[in-house]
């Protein structure tokens, strides 16, 4: 995964006062914590990083006060209705450490044919891998499996240098059978019988 580099400010204002006023100055409030470093406020203007995490796990460059750290997102918080950037934490990160993080998953290929339903257990797997080397997802084939069928956290290959950070028995997908509703007809009658009594 190649490295974004964006620009930071040092934050000295703490506070909802504060962040309200480094969102209207278009900036993004964050926080960059690791390596046993005291925790460092920046602030990162509004649109570059809403682009660097369009990528899930970016790896990113944030210069700032004349130093360089290398980041990834920990937790990302949105306005719930506009889905604007409120608040960010970073770990920091060095070249060769390995993180435990979260990617997403891929789905390829069709179920069998008939009535089938394809259930995410897990939206992501949880993987660990080396910083600079996270993958941006992994991709699992459902081609032709019938209703009762799982693909467990096991049976996803993964990039060299990344290891599961969930057990290898884990349910990540399962295809089951589609719920038929009742006739409308057999309803109706029901509801005949009921009102006879």
């Amino acid at each position: 995964m190649a490295e974004v580099k964006l620009t930071a400010q040092v934050r000295t204002d703490f506070g909802k006062g504060a962040a309200r006023r480094a969102r209207r100055a278009d900036l993004v409030p964050a926080v960059i914590y690791g390596h046993g470093a005291e925790p460092q406020h920046v602030a990162i203007h509004n649109h570059a990083l809403m682009m660097a995490l369009k990528t899930p796990n970016a790896l990113i460059r944030l210069d700032f006060d004349g130093k360089s750290e290398l980041v990834i997102p920990k937790a990302v918080q949105r306005e719930a209705i506009r889905q604007f950037l409120v608040h960010v934490d970073f770990l920091a990160v060095k070249k060769g450490e390995k993180v435990s993080v979260e990617v997403p998953i891929h789905v390829e290929g069709d179920l069998a044919p008939g009535q089938h339903v394809l259930e995410h257990v897990l939206n992501a797997l949880p993987i660990e891998a080396e910083a600079t080397h996270i993958p941006e997802s992994v991709t699992v084939s459902v081609q032709g499996l019938e209703a009762g069928a799982s693909v467990l956290a096991k049976d996803i290959a993964l990039p060299s240098g990344s290891a599961l950070a969930v057990e290898d028995d884990a349910v990540v997908l399962q295809v089951v059978a589609a719920q038929a509703e009742a006739p409308a007809e057999e309803a109706a009658e029901g509801e005949g019988e009921g009102a006879e009594a």
